[in-house]
């Protein structure tokens, strides 16, 4: 029976407003050597990649925890959750995962925390690429929703712009109220 390595991602940790995002991604036969950590790409490079990852890879599947799941079990409880949810979003018995980082989502899967495994995992990195592409696309669309909060720019992260518009506006339903920059602008 075949086993299959899924590598896994987060992203959006140190956001201040959205959801955190995971991706689960068993890349099967696909390979490509341009893979990499998705911080190391460039915004156009990540989402050719992504397009490909997403033709080329066995499975690929996105996890998803809420700002309320954020506020109300934290920010590294909600992150393995959403993990957990892309992994059984692969739908596959027989896999070992790998998670970028130091923490594993509880799962009846064997699966492995690496530091730094977006940046030596094929597998890790495809899901580094297609969490962040996915994760951006979902702040543009709230960059027009919320247009003073300039996101398909700060993509939900607490820079000076964002923290000042926050100050100025106040939060938003968005807006991770247990976070100190927005628990600071009510």
């Amino acid at each position: 029976m075949t086993t299959y390595l899924a590598g896994v991602d987060e992203v959006g940790r140190g956001c201040i407003f959205g959801p955190v995002i995971a991706a689960a991604v068993i890349l099967g036969k696909y390979q490509n050597p341009e893979l990499k950590d998705s911080k190391k790409l460039s915004p156009k490079k990540r989402i050719q990649l992504c397009n490909d990852i997403r033709r080329g890879a066995s499975k690929v599947s996105i996890g998803e925890a809420s700002v309320e799941e954020i506020d109300n079990l934290n920010i590294k409880e909600a992150s393995l959750l959403a993990m957990k949810r892309a992994i059984l979003g692969l739908k596959k018995n027989n896999m070992e995962i790998i998670v970028d980082g130091i923490h594993t989502p509880k799962i009846n899967y064997p699966c492995k925390a690496i530091i730094k495994a977006d940046d030596k995992i094929s597998e890790v990195m495809a899901a580094s690429i297609v969490a962040k592409v996915f994760r951006d696309s979902l702040m543009i669309d709230f960059g027009r929703k919320f247009p003073d909060f300039s996101l398909e720019k700060n993509k939900g992260y607490p820079t000076k712009e964002h923290l000042n518009i926050l100050k100025s506006l106040g939060p938003t339903k968005y807006h991770r109220k247990t976070f100190k920059p927005v628990l600071n602008a009510r």
